[in-house]
């Protein structure tokens, strides 16, 4: 039996099948993703005038991934990132340099090889104390995330967590 559609709703019924069909078929090996390999210098590096985050931020657009985001991050010597909280989790790696992050009421020393895990909705801020930059890989949910219109990021900006949050610390 054909089902009878609402002409307004053809595109969608389409849409439907063929990502049906697409799911019927997981067991097919020829990929057409471009993206599986994605060179360091693709990423397209922004600043605290675009990004607002004191931190430079390089854009990985290129990974073909649904429900990841990744990022590069510089964080100057002496510098820092914002302090500010996502409804996503993310994970920072740290290629070079060390540091240390406040994450909700917790102070955290990292270094080279170190993953920095930050909880959903918690305020945080990463600070490089070294002589050399700070240069870490970036993980985060946040395009699944996108994908549920459940994403929100907010940023208080240059304050550490204990200015911010006094009553945690009297």
């Amino acid at each position: 039996m054909e089902p009878k559609i609402k002409p307004s709703t053809e595109k969608k019924f389409d849409d439907y099948m063929a990502n049906l069909k697409k799911l019927k078929n997981r067991d097919d090996q020829n990929i057409s993703e471009e993206g599986l390999v994605v060179h360091s210098e693709e990423a397209i590096w922004l600043d605290s005038k675009v990004t607002g985050n004191p931190a430079e931020i390089g854009l990985l657009l290129n990974i073909p991934t649904k429900s990841m985001e990744f990022y590069l991050q510089k964080i100057p010597p002496g510098g820092s990132s914002d302090l500010q909280r996502h409804v996503h989790e993310s994970i920072h790696y740290v290629l070079h340099g060390s540091g240390y992050s406040e994450i909700g009421n917790q102070t955290v020393q990292w270094s080279k090889g170190d993953f920095i895990y930050t909880p959903p909705w918690i305020w945080h801020r990463h600070y490089n104390d070294g002589a050399e930059a700070v240069e870490m890989l970036l993980v985060e949910n946040s395009r699944l995330m996108d994908g549920l219109q459940g994403n929100r990021r907010d940023s208080l900006g240059n304050i550490s967590f204990r200015e911010a949050f006094k009553e945690y610390f009297e």
